[in-house]
């Protein structure tokens, strides 16, 4: 049973104030799943599951920034969803822009986009440029916008970012295999910079 909203918010308060400071995490993944699966049990459509859960992002974000959190990032759509029916990729494509803008719109938190940008609509792209250009000069919290992202594809990217690097250097292949560390990918990562994760959430619910 949801609480009135005026207990719901003392809930809240109460809540992130009983909070250790030392374990709150840095940064917060969220897996953005399970929309589809509710709409499906409820009998609605995968688009308007993806909007109710579209909605609940800004509340996220408020009660992150709210304990502390300096960094969430938001994983909206995966490499492997791309294959996805034409309809209904091009639907959720149009809830995360319209999220995306929506939340630049409030002017609270500076988004990065990040992910293989390169498969995505040219309108898509647009959005989530425009989102991080109108953000760019905010201080606070820092929002990660991973659409069309793949944790393999990330190292992949990495890895050919630094071959190029290398090479522009004149380095052979012989010398950068004996030299090569973990560091060299880190530099080149999607959130190079940032604090790695402490905690990831589905919020479908599933454990893997």
């Amino acid at each position: 049973m949801r609480l009135p909203h005026p207990m719901y918010g003392l809930y809240e308060r109460r809540l992130a104030a009983s909070l250790p400071v030392d374990r709150v995490p840095r940064h917060v993944g969220v897996i953005l799943d399970g929309n589809r699966r509710w709409a499906r049990s409820v009998g609605l459509s995968s688009a308007t599951g993806h909007r109710a859960g579209a909605q609940k992002i800004a509340d996220l974000l408020e009660w992150s920034e709210a304990i502390g959190v300096e960094v969430v990032t938001l994983w909206m759509l995966s490499t492997d969803n791309l294959s996805r029916d034409p309809e209904e990729l091009d639907a959720l494509l149009e809830i995360i822009e319209d999220t995306v803008l929506e939340l630049a719109s409030c002017g609270r938190w500076r988004l990065q986009p990040m992910g293989s940008l390169d498969r995505l609509p040219d309108h898509t792209v647009d959005a989530l440029r425009a989102a991080q250009e109108r953000t760019a000069g905010v201080v606070g919290l820092h929002v990660n916008v991973a659409v069309g992202y793949g944790g393999r594809q990330e190292i992949t990217d990495a890895v050919r970012a630094v071959l190029r690097q290398q090479a522009a250097a004149g380095t052979s292949l012989e010398e950068l295999a004996e030299a090569f560390e973990v560091d060299h990918i880190a530099e080149h990562l999607y959130t190079k910079g940032q604090p790695d994760p402490e905690l990831m959430i589905r919020t479908s619910g599933e454990q893997r």
